[in-house]
């Protein structure tokens, strides 16, 4: 996974760098080929929010074990993907982490439609079990860190272009601990890296997505507790299909709404839309 978030922030940086269409495009062309899952090069390409992947690695899994289909999922933040699907990057389908990037695929009518929100994301306040930093849904234990001087790394996702980056500003900023915190903050370039940098004892702590922490491999190095919803905009995260899109991706993407795959999701701490209800072309 390091791996895949390093080839995605190198693209990224690269992107940022040239301005000839051409060249943007075969850089996309070419990125897609990293994805955690491995699968046939020809299955199709998809893009998806990096908060996802512990569960849509395992909605895939069962998704071809009950059609006999493969999709190659790449995970980043849904801004950068934004910016690869404008430089021509062939995913068939984006599994945003928000509503704001889909729609503003769908605006300047990069898919099918304004597609369907999956899912709803939660937030986790998590540390490495050694830090010193006492855990409450309050944020308590985090202020008092502060005031004792003893903070001296926190970890979010980048607020710039990723969705759980900006809710987890949003909650600092209602606990009055965003201005505070602007010395110690660690960027990821995605809500994924962002959990690496929370556990791997570099930092004190991060805000964090609760589909990141709910897995043995969190629970061995950290410890967290959920934030509550009441903090932070509701993350409703969406998805989309690009004009693209072929039958195996269709299917998936009606896979993605079934309520075996809102099982896996439900169990990796997403709240489920209720109803699910597609919205409008």
């Amino acid at each position: 996974m390091s791996f895949i978030n390093t080839i995605i922030q190198i693209y990224y940086r690269l992107l940022q760098r040239l301005h000839t269409s051409g060249i943007a495009a075969l850089l996309a062309i070419l990125l897609v080929g990293f994805s955690s899952v491995s699968v046939a090069n020809d299955a199709p390409a998809i893009a998806a929010a990096a908060n996802i992947q512990f569960a849509v690695d395992e909605i895939a899994i069962r998704f071809q074990r009950k059609t006999g289909l493969a999709v190659r999922v790449s995970y980043g933040s849904s801004g950068n993907f934004v910016t690869q699907i404008q430089h021509g990057a062939p995913f068939e389908m984006m599994l945003s982490a928000d509503e704001s990037y889909i729609d503003k695929l769908h605006q300047a009518g990069y898919t099918q439609d304004s597609g369907v929100i999956y899912a709803i994301g939660r937030l986790a306040l998590a540390a490495p079990k050694k830090s010193p930093l006492i855990l409450d849904a309050n944020l308590v234990g985090l202020r008092q860190l502060i005031d004792d001087g003893k903070l001296s790394r926190f970890a979010i996702a980048n607020p710039d272009h990723a969705p759980y980056g900006e809710s987890a500003r949003e909650v600092l900023k209602a606990k009055g601990l965003w201005d505070m915190l602007q010395p110690t903050l660690i960027l990821g370039e995605n809500a994924a890296q962002a959990t690496q940098f929370t556990i791997s004892g570099s930092t004190q702590g991060g805000i964090v997505p609760l589909s990141l922490v709910l897995t043995p491999a969190f629970a061995k190095r950290g410890n967290y507790v959920v934030i509550p919803d009441s903090l932070y905009q509701p993350l409703n995260q969406q998805m989309a299909l690009m004009p693209n899109a072929s039958k195996t991706t269709e299917r998936f993407y009606q896979y993605m709404q079934s309520a075996e795959a809102q099982e896996v999701l439900t169990q990796f701490g997403f709240n489920l839309p209720q109803p699910t209800i597609k919205k409008g072309a």
